[in-house]
């Protein structure tokens, strides 16, 4: 499968250079959850999945294993996690153990189907293009047999954000919106709005980071 032109940007330098700036412990990101949105990020996953019984899961775009990390110090086993950077994939294979980490695109995911009780991203569709959207998700949908998670910037219309200088790059929109339109069997479980606390703007990227919103959602397959 051809790459797409978003795929290519997080395979090149400013790719590496995310990673190396995106790297937290799982106190770090905590903190900085606690920071920006009032909410550690422990506590976000407890309260969407804390009741769920998940035996394994798949992180779709994990990037350094940030997360995956943080849910393993939450008991949560059988962890998963593929992205499409080379980089990424070793340097969460070096930090984390006995999470299985593997290259991959969101447009390929390579698992059965329904392989994992639940599927979800964090921050990674809001660097997928409309066009390519669909595609995404019907892959997330697919590997999933039970439940899908997610945590994106949120607006009701769908419209790109200028990403450090970079044009088509960063996206926000209804993303759990997206996937009940797709897929009449999936219900909403539970969303949570976030509101960023910080002032000022964000520099290169020409956003004020106080007007972002964040989306926190579970989806759930409902049998018909």
């Amino acid at each position: 499968m051809e790459k797409t032109i978003q795929e290519k940007f997080w395979q090149s330098n400013f790719g590496k250079d995310y990673i190396k700036r995106n790297y937290y412990t799982n106190k770090a990101l905590n903190v900085f959850y606690l920071n920006n949105f009032g909410i550690t990020r422990a506590d976000i996953n407890a309260e969407f999945l804390k009741n769920l019984k998940i035996n394994n899961l798949l992180e779709v775009g994990c990037n350094v294993g940030n997360q995956l990390s943080l849910l393993q110090s939450q008991g949560f086993k059988n962890l998963y996690g593929m992205d499409i950077s080379p980089l990424a994939v070793e340097f969460s294979k070096k930090r984390t153990k006995n999470i299985n980490v593997i290259l991959g695109s969101a447009l390929d995911i390579p698992f059965k189907d329904a392989y994992f009780d639940l599927v979800f991203t964090s921050g990674v569709l809001i660097h997928i293009s409309l066009k390519n959207m669909a595609a995404a998700m019907k892959e997330i949908y697919r590997t999933s047999s039970r439940y899908i998670f997610g945590y994106e910037y949120f607006s009701e219309k769908y419209e790109a954000i200028n990403y450090r200088g970079h044009k088509d790059r960063l996206w926000k929109g209804n993303f759990p919106q997206m996937y009940l339109n797709l897929f009449p069997d999936l219900r909403l479980v539970k969303e949570k709005r976030l509101k960023f606390k910080a002032n000022g703007s964000s520099g290169k990227n020409g956003r004020r980071e106080n007007e972002l919103l964040s989306t926190v959602f579970l989806l759930k397959k409902i049998k018909t």
